[in-house]
């Protein structure tokens, strides 16, 4: 092959790219083919060269260049260099070279939003031009050495509590909770996709490392402290990591753990005659089995299939948010930045967030410690007959008289608080359940808590309200707010109880 002076390569062709290559973990593909399509771990790749608005020889200059990444760096790297050339070439006529013109031009095509995409295109074409592929100028690689691009803008949905993207607030968090819990015992989702909710809010791993799991990652170990959950979670988003060459164990409370131990054991008996060792089986496995799967990965769902598994079971959950009054957008991103505030909010600093969240470094978990706390700093009457709309945490049924009451016939389904009125039943229960020393403050936000119409709910109120400014004195935020849903809750059944009785809320009598 000729060069040009400074050693830059002249003519290279689709000729010097071989007929087959391998991705770093193995996986083999055609770099000669105009469409890349491959499975790497649970990441399927496709990479579409003749959607570029870009000349034969600068899309054949590019194939080279990713097909060094794509033997070194990883699948999700990739798929961003490329969706960040596309969207280059695609903005702009370009020739047959790149030329700091063009870079140029494509900086004041960005906005504040999208001012960081030249910078993550930067790296590629600094190592096209060092590769000495012909494609990029000498002038546009003098531009990128001395121009200063800025990074991926990051926690601005964290920083302002965006009630879309960013942070669950703890009466959020807890709505979800219940809400998981009542869909899950009544059949409405089912148990994988119950499991994988718990444990994106415990401990907020990315989609693609729960795709990556095996029932064999979890573990139960026996001591004379007692019984132990572990569960090692693969690492992501490091370049040079592989799908499940590393991991990060993380202990599981007792409820989760017990439930997941019992999951694992229903997926390896599935598996028992699909693979020689159910072990190996996949945490989350998928339906069917496709051909293009990796060695080792049979069975497994890709990170994007994990997403829209969890976007039509648990993503559909109507639960409301007392910011907003709409229905909360459930999605994995939000569990991950709820852990991370809630984490910021108990005290911890960045090592240990940075840890929790399976970073590198600390440089970019700053922006959970700066957060807005997620609890309410202060709740009154007022504030909380105001939230108690938007909310919706009461779930139950008033009822006018006990003869309504679905246990009416049963006098141990009478729900009395002595703190607030011993003499005063606040409602029955109506279901068989052994949650009676939780009452009343686990009722109001129960389905089956059927309240009356006349009872003591305000003195209720006014106990859990005293109780919280009582505990923001001696205790902290996070201790207070421990019942905030649940003032939510009692506030709206004191709302409709005076609107059934046609008497204003602020005369209601307990």
């Amino acid at each position: 092959m000729n060069r040009m002076p400074g050693g830059q390569a002249l003519g290279t062709t689709l000729n010097d790219l071989p007929t087959v290559a391998r991705t770093r973990s193995g996986v083999e593909f055609s770099p000669l083919e105009d469409t890349w399509v491959y499975r790497d771990g649970v990441k399927t790749m496709r990479l579409a060269f003749n959607a570029l608005a870009a000349p034969v020889s600068l899309r054949t200059g590019l194939k080279h260049v990713l097909k060094w990444y794509v033997e070194n760096e990883s699948p999700s790297h990739v798929a961003n260099l490329f969706s960040r050339f596309k969207h280059f070439s695609n903005s702009l006529t370009l020739g047959e070279e790149i030329t700091s013109t063009d870079l140029i031009n494509y900086r004041s095509t960005l906005n504040g939003a999208t001012a960081w995409y030249l910078g993550a295109l930067s790296g590629l074409l600094k190592r096209w031009r060092a590769m000495c592929i012909p494609g990029v100028s000498k002038d546009a690689a003098t531009f990128l050495r001395t121009v200063r691009t800025k990074g991926n803008r990051k926690g601005q949905a964290v920083l302002t509590m965006d009630p879309e993207q960013g942070r669950f607030t703890d009466v959020e968090l807890e709505a979800i909770l219940e809400t998981l819990r009542t869909a899950y015992e009544s059949g409405e989702i089912e148990k994988g996709a119950y499991v994988l909710a718990l444990l994106f809010i415990a401990l907020g791993p990315r989609p693609v490392q729960y795709a990556a799991l095996k029932v064999c990652d979890f573990q139960v170990l026996e001591t004379e402290a007692g019984r132990t959950y572990m569960l090692s979670v693969p690492r992501a988003k490091r370049r040079e990591q592989l799908a499940r060459s590393s991991f990060s164990r993380r202990t599981l409370i007792p409820e989760v753990g017990a439930l997941l131990r019992e999951y694992t054991e229903e997926v390896k008996r599935e598996f028992t005659v699909l693979l020689p060792d159910p072990n190996q089986a996949p945490m989350f496995p998928a339906k069917i089995r496709r051909s293009i799967e990796p060695q080792g990965f049979e069975y497994h769902r890709t990170s994007l299939s994990l997403i829209n598994w969890f976007r039509s079971t648990v993503g559909t959950l109507s639960v409301r948010s007392e910011r907003t009054g709409d229905f909360l957008n459930i999605n994995p991103t939000r569990f991950r930045r709820t852990l991370a505030c809630r984490a910021a909010d108990e005290g911890h600093g960045e090592l240990v967030i940075a840890e929790l969240l399976d970073h590198t470094d600390t440089q970019n978990v700053g922006v959970y410690v700066e957060a807005t706390p997620g609890m309410m700093e202060r709740i009154d009457r007022a504030v909380a007959l105001k939230l108690a709309p938007l909310a919706q945490a009461f779930a139950g049924t008033i009822i006018t008289d006990e003869s309504q009451a679905t246990r009416a016939s049963d006098p141990t389904s009478r729900i009395r608080d002595p703190r607030c009125d011993p003499r005063r039943p606040v409602g029955n229960c109506g279901q068989f359940g052994f949650c009676g020393l939780l009452a009343p403050v686990a009722c109001y936000t129960c389905r089956s808590f059927e309240p009356w119409l006349d009872g003591p709910h305000e003195r209720v109120l006014e106990f859990l309200i005293g109780e919280r400014d009582r505990l923001l004195v001696q205790a902290d935020k996070r201790v207070a707010s421990i019942n905030d849903r649940t003032i939510l809750a009692v506030a709206d059944v004191v709302r409709r109880c005076a609107e059934m009785k046609g008497e204003p809320i602020g005369d209601t009598n307990g």
